[in-house]
């Protein structure tokens, strides 16, 4: 029974996505004498946490109660009381708990509080979904950087487009469908300038019948000669979707001080070559409370990204089709390995079908 009613509240804490950010997404259900007495989850960032939504469902009346929460208790004061409180108010008896929350402030100690409550705590149940579910949280909270996934549309020989640079479309309808909602569920997305020179694209979130959806904050990386246009999507469109231009402490002032009277913001990083710094990139990124990045770059930037260390996950969209020519573009280029064992290797491959397209999706060993 532990399993059913955790995974119930694993899946109630993904009604949060794109809105409780950078909070962690999280469910709980209420259970006595195995009737569901109240389900909950965290809807929105300030608001109650899945505990105090569930509990006001009953009027705090839950006397031997157990509740299934797929985060530990918060046990802190910040933007609303601790869950712990609540709980131990309304007389649950029993705390089932999926993982620790990793957030120093709580790290073990709602469950302590509990348990010097009285009041039984199991922890660990479906303990992976759960860490699965709060990927990106877990990241920033542990690091202050944000998880960043690479993404990609690529054919079956590896290309992103083609030797003449037309790319649309690689993949079907229900892959790129399914993109926005990833769009929709993270803080930020990141490409190079040369994809906003090229293709002059919006970077926001489109979704068949949904208004409420998330623009993510467009994270344009430039160089130390800033060849954004002045007239780009990205620049035009800052006052509706924030953007923000990435170059180097060497960039022309004036074209900055431009950009920032169109209302786009600038973040200067280390000159690697005239190149920006990405893990400086990633430090400014986690001060302005951006706890994720959708990465859809080119093979240049994808490169540099793997070697910085900043990719978290990669998300591969293959369609079947071949292009071929030495010319025609593959998603990752840059300097290259030389040798296959220093390959960046991927863990715990995941794979899902899109109507004729395959999702490959994994996590980037960071030990070399």
């Amino acid at each position: 029974m532990d399993i059913k009613y955790m995974r119930r509240a694993i899946d109630l804490a993904k009604g949060g996505w794109s809105k409780v950010k950078p909070n962690p997404l999280v469910g709980a259900v209420i259970v006595k004498d195995d009737i569901v007495l109240a389900e909950g989850y965290h809807h929105y960032f300030g608001g109650d946490h899945a505990e105090v939504d569930a509990l006001k469902k009953i009027n705090y009346i839950a006397e031997g109660a157990t509740i299934y929460v797929s985060l530990e208790p918060c046990s802190h004061y910040g933007k609303t009381p601790p869950c712990v409180e609540a709980i131990i108010k309304s007389k649950i008896s029993k705390v089932v708990v999926a993982m620790e929350d990793p957030n120093p402030l709580v790290a073990g100690r709602g469950i302590k509080i509990l348990r010097d409550n009285g009041i039984e705590v199991i922890s660990g149940i479906l303990e992976e979904e759960a860490k699965k579910l709060n990927e990106i949280f877990i990241k920033y909270i542990t690091t202050k950087k944000p998880f960043l996934i690479l993404k990609s549309a690529i054919t079956l020989d590896g290309k992103i487009a083609s030797k003449t640079g037309n790319s649309k479309w690689i993949t079907g309808e229900e892959s790129r469908a399914y993109t926005h909602h990833i769009r929709n569920r993270v803080s930020g997305i990141m490409v190079g300038v040369s994809t906003v020179i090229y293709d002059d694209p919006q970077l926001n979130t489109r979704i068949n019948g949904r208004e409420d959806v998330s623009n993510p904050i467009r994270i344009i990386v430039d160089d130390q000669n800033i060849r954004i246009p002045l007239d780009s999507n990205v620049v035009r469109t800052t006052n509706e979707q924030k953007t923000i231009v990435v170059t180097t402490v060497n960039a022309e002032t004036e074209k900055i001080e431009k950009l920032k009277s169109l209302g786009v913001d600038v973040i200067l990083t280390k000159d690697k070559n005239g190149q920006v710094d990405l893990e400086e990139l990633m430090n400014e990124l986690g001060e302005k409370k951006i706890d994720s990045v959708l990465l859809e770059g080119g093979g240049t930037l994808n490169y540099s990204a793997l070697e910085s260390g900043i990719v978290d996950k990669v998300m591969y969209f293959i369609a079947p089709k071949i292009l071929g020519g030495r010319d025609a573009i593959t998603s990752i280029e840059g300097e290259g390995i030389d040798k296959v064992d220093d390959a960046f290797k991927i863990d715990d491959i995941s794979i899902k079908r899109f109507d004729k397209d395959i999702l490959v999706e994994g996590y980037v060993r960071k030990e070399r």
